[in-house]
């Protein structure tokens, strides 16, 4: 059974989906109606509530994100990027051993399940510009800037 709630953050409305167990998906905007919580759901919104004031860094909740094998590899990899750091997609795909692989790394990092929880507004344009986030390009600047303000406490 799929649990599917609602909820309200900085960046805008953010739809939380788990199968009970796991964390499944979280998207920005609302997707779909909501259909209740179940404690991994409530957990998350914890700790995302945390994250927006500054009191998390990072998350530990089950997770069972629906991809290929490649994209669960580059979804762990981004969860290796440190808070308030930042990277280019070159260099995820070096860290997941597949250098000439940025374009897929691209592909794979814009059908993260996950957002933020997931933290793919952390990987950047190889020129340091912001490049395409499912969220828009101002939440993942607000995310980047939330994670600057925070990291100097």
């Amino acid at each position: 059974m799929t649990a599917r709630t609602i909820i309200d953050s900085p960046v805008g409305e953010l739809t939380l989906a788990g199968d009970g167990e796991h964390l499944t998906e979280l998207h920005f905007g609302r997707d779909g109606e909501p259909t209740g919580e179940d404690a991994v759901l409530v957990a998350a919104r914890e700790q995302l509530h945390a994250y927006f004031a500054g009191k998390r860094r990072s998350f530990e909740l089950p997770l069972r994100p629906a991809g290929t094998d490649f994209q669960r590899e580059v979804w762990a990899a981004l969860r290796e990027i440190p808070y308030a750091e930042t990277i280019d997609y070159g260099e995820l795909a070096r860290r997941i051993g597949r250098p000439g692989a940025a374009r897929a790394v691209g592909a794979a990092n814009g059908r993260n399940p996950l957002a933020i929880v997931v933290p793919c507004h952390r990987v950047i344009g190889a020129d340091g510009s912001l490049t395409g986030f499912g969220g828009g390009l101002e939440t993942k600047r607000a995310l980047l800037e939330l994670e600057a303000r925070t990291a100097r406490w």
